[in-house]
């Protein structure tokens, strides 16, 4: 069979058609295997984030016009790790009647998530302690501030290895 008169052009057609689906096919196996987990930014799903952005937007931008929220700079340890915030009006009086709530999460892994409540407050400043990480790396501090009827979300990034604080 003399292929060279033009008719190789269709098996390679074919060929090439069966490849690529193929390919898509792979590609598709691959990426159903791959751990994919919802973002919870604002500690909600990506939906909920999605639709009530504005709002949230809102609420920060209310919350600041009265208060101020700041992490507190201290090692995080894997073992016997602290977080602490500092709230204040915008005078620096502290205030001590705010509810915070915090997640501490693996970026994309919510298998060693910990929701920390009942924080030690003295003089403003709240303090989470005695918090026992799974793995050393980087961790997700998450934190819903309420004073009142205002909150805000701030959140964090940390390292164990490390001391900087990335606020997103």
């Amino acid at each position: 069979m003399n292929l060279s008169n033009g008719r190789i052009w269709p098996y390679a057609i074919g060929a090439s058609i069966i490849f690529i689906f193929g390919a898509c096919v792979a590609t598709i196996i691959v990426a159903n295997t791959l751990p994919v987990e919802k973002s919870d930014t604002y500690m909600m799903d990506y939906h909920d984030a999605n639709a009530k952005v504005n709002d949230v937007l809102e609420a920060t931008i209310e919350f600041n016009k009265k208060y101020k929220v700041e992490y507190i700079l201290s090692e995080l340890k894997s073992q016997e790790g602290v977080v602490k915030y500092r709230v204040s009006d915008l005078n620096s009086n502290p205030v001590n009647n705010a509810e915070i709530k915090i997640v501490i999460t693996r970026p994309n892994n919510h298998k060693f998530d910990q929701e920390l409540s009942s924080p030690k407050v003295e003089d403003g400043v709240y303090t989470f302690d005695s918090i026992t990480l799974a793995v050393e790396g980087r961790w997700d501090i998450m934190a819903k501030i309420n004073v009142g009827e205002l909150h805000r979300f701030y959140n964090i990034k940390r390292d164990t290895r490390e001391m900087n604080v990335v606020e997103y």
